[in-house]
């Protein structure tokens, strides 16, 4: 796993060997950020269940002001502090060793994310549980995206309760990527 934009263009990154994690592909990943690319200069990013931490130091890497890693497994949390030390991209990054829940809990009123990235392991239904949080969190505003890379077969029927759209869809072999956004109120004259 290589950083493929930016800064730390070409850097090879450390993953944990198993399954421990399953890190995003090199090939989904440029994907990924040749879409929202032209928008990641000095936003706030959160990645959730962040794995090695490759896709935030992609974002970190490209201009993000600043990234919060939210990882609960010990030794992947390691591997991303040496990945951002690696990089010399550890001083606009916050890292936090919990579960991502605790982790939104924590943040609620310190800021509002552009960006929240999330890769949860498959069917487990914790990305509900996250859509579910952030419904009603002022960590996520109307200009917030929320990207979920999910199993191509995961079902995200219940958004619209939620208050949320997909915005765009994208498609790979065994996976997709969800752009959710949050709907937009009505307005009263």
């Amino acid at each position: 796993m290589r950083v493929i934009g930016g800064s730390a263009k070409r850097l090879q990154l450390k993953t944990l060997e198993g399954l421990e994690t399953r890190p995003t592909t090199d090939r989904i990943k440029e994907t990924l950020f040749n879409m929202i690319s032209p928008y990641l200069c000095d936003c706030m990013f959160l990645d959730l269940f962040s794995g090695s931490g490759g896709i935030g130091i992609e974002a970190l890497s490209r201009g993000a002001k600043e990234v919060t890693f939210v990882e609960n497994n010990p030794k992947a949390m390691q591997y991303i502090k040496a990945n951002l030390k690696f990089t010399k991209l550890d001083k606009n990054a916050v890292t936090m060793q919990t579960d991502a829940i605790t982790a939104l809990r924590k943040m609620e009123g310190t800021t509002q994310f552009d960006y929240i990235f999330m890769d949860p392991p498959y069917a487990k239904g914790l990305e509900k549980q996250v859509l579910e949080y952030l419904a009603e969190s002022d960590l996520v505003n109307e200009g917030t995206v929320i990207i979920v890379e999910a199993a191509k077969e995961t079902e995200f029927t219940y958004l619209e309760q939620f208050g949320f759209y997909v915005s765009k869809i994208k498609e790979y072999k065994t996976n997709k990527h969800l752009f959710i956004e949050r709907e937009r109120g009505e307005e009263v004259c």
